[in-house]
């Protein structure tokens, strides 16, 4: 990892030396990947456990299965690789779930951003893409990716997987 410096990695949650939850939090916080730290794709069997959440919680882009149509496969990585988030389409609403009950009180960094931002991130946690929030704010793409970005940094997230996950464990969803 340290010499190739990937975009992106396949990452199995189970494995038999360390599993990849463990890989992935180790991977994240390794100082010497901090400048161009890998997005990460979990694989699993299953279409969501408790491991594939962790995982996202960790700071995974999403989660596939491994049966996944090889096609499908590498459109995710592309889309992972330019920024975006995936997650298994037959898991979304049990993703949701996972997360449908807050479990904490809103982080003060949500109080920083601007009442724009909240109305943004709102739209955003509710799965809209950029050209949708556009059209319906009257904004352009670029702004609206422009104010996506300092969500993302004010909150300390990410991707938009990890955005709908805070709103959903904070009630903001």
């Amino acid at each position: 990892m340290r010499e190739t410096r990937p975009d992106v990695v396949l990452m199995d949650i189970r494995m038999p030396v360390m599993d990849g939850l463990a890989a992935t939090s180790e991977l994240l916080v390794d100082p010497s990947l901090a400048t161009h730290p890998p997005r990460i794709v979990m694989l699993t069997t299953f279409d969501l456990d408790e491991a594939a959440a962790r995982a996202i919680r960790q700071g995974a882009s999403g989660f596939l299965l491994k049966d996944a149509d090889p096609e499908f496969l590498l459109a995710a990585i592309r889309t992972v690789q330019s920024g975006s988030a995936v997650i298994a389409a037959a898991a979304t609403r049990e993703l949701f779930a996972q997360f449908s009950e807050p479990t904490r009180a809103v982080p003060a960094a949500f109080a920083e951003l601007t009442e724009r931002e909240r109305e943004i991130f709102a739209l955003a946690a509710r799965g809209l893409s950029n050209a949708e929030i556009a059209q319906r704010e009257y904004l352009s793409e670029a702004t609206v990716k422009t104010h996506i970005s300092r969500i993302l940094g004010k909150l300390a997230l990410r991707d938009r997987v990890q955005l709908v996950v805070f709103a959903f464990e904070h009630g903001l969803a």
